[in-house]
């Protein structure tokens, strides 16, 4: 028999934030703006998952200054937003349940203690309690606007670091994108027209249906246009910053939309 947890066995409990959060429901542009690693938050049932607070502070736990961009960016268009707050920690929104970095034991150089050993009951939780939801999320809101004729894209913000593994990552702004270019070959062509920027073409690394989760499964499966824009951390530092790239962005969808309407279907 299944359902809902009961009180004494639910992970996220009272004070607990919600696991989907839902900014402008009834925007009136195409675009939905989901953000995957919108936050650090943990439940108060797995503490601090055995880390040190500085770790929590780190890309390890999330991506830094992209719901502020995310945010920013639906006030602009006038598009849904979507958002998890929970740490990439407790469950990464981005990777499918089966896959092994779906709850990782080890993220960079740190070691997750809260991860180790856990069992089937408690991996279930996690995904129950924090994946489902955010995903049963976008997916209603994507079959409430195919049932409404209304036409979707969707753009997933990230963030990356300067520096991965000892290399130095040069672009400032990447474009991810599976198998439909569609909106992704018309945002790198804007965006190789700013004559500022390095932009990486599927960087700062190759997306494939099997290393993320979102964009292959409600675009790709749906026929929906969508892209995945990473951002370079030490650009959205400041509130300057992450303004300056939501207001840039925000235009350049606008541009792409107005491109991309003849091959939509």
């Amino acid at each position: 028999m299944t359902g809902a947890p009961s009180p004494d066995t639910a992970l996220i409990g009272p004070g607990d934030p919600p696991p989907v959060t839902v900014g402008r429901p009834g925007g009136a542009s195409p675009y939905i703006i989901i953000c995957e690693h919108a936050g650090n938050a943990i439940p108060k049932r797995l503490g601090a998952l055995g880390l040190e607070a500085g770790n929590l502070e780190r890309h390890i736990a999330y991506d830094i200054g992209a719901a502020d961009v995310a945010g920013a960016m639906s006030g602009h268009l006038d598009a849904t937003l979507i958002l998890q707050p929970y740490s990439r920690l407790v469950a990464d929104c981005n990777r499918a349940p089966d896959d092994p970095e779906f709850i990782v034991t080890l993220s960079e150089d740190v070691e997750i203690p809260g991860n180790i050993d856990l069992d089937d009951a408690d991996a279930e939780a996690r995904r129950r309690e924090v994946f489902r939801p955010f995903h049963d999320r976008i997916a209603a809101e994507l079959d409430a606007r195919r049932a409404a004729g209304r036409p979707s894209r969707i753009v997933s913000v990230h963030s990356f670091t300067p520096v991965f593994d000892g290399r130095t990552r040069p672009w400032q702004v990447g474009i991810m994108y599976n198998r439909d270019r569609r909106l992704a070959d018309v945002l790198l062509g804007l965006l190789a027209g700013q004559g500022d920027l390095c932009v990486g073409d599927n960087q700062p690394f190759q997306m494939t249906g099997d290393n993320v989760y979102t964009l292959p499964v409600h675009a790709g499966r749906r026929g929906v246009p969508g892209v995945e824009i990473e951002i370079r951390q030490d650009l959205i530092a400041t509130r300057a910053g992450r303004e300056a790239w939501a207001a840039r962005l925000g235009r350049l969808l606008e541009r792409a939309g107005e491109a991309l309407s003849g091959l939509e279907h």
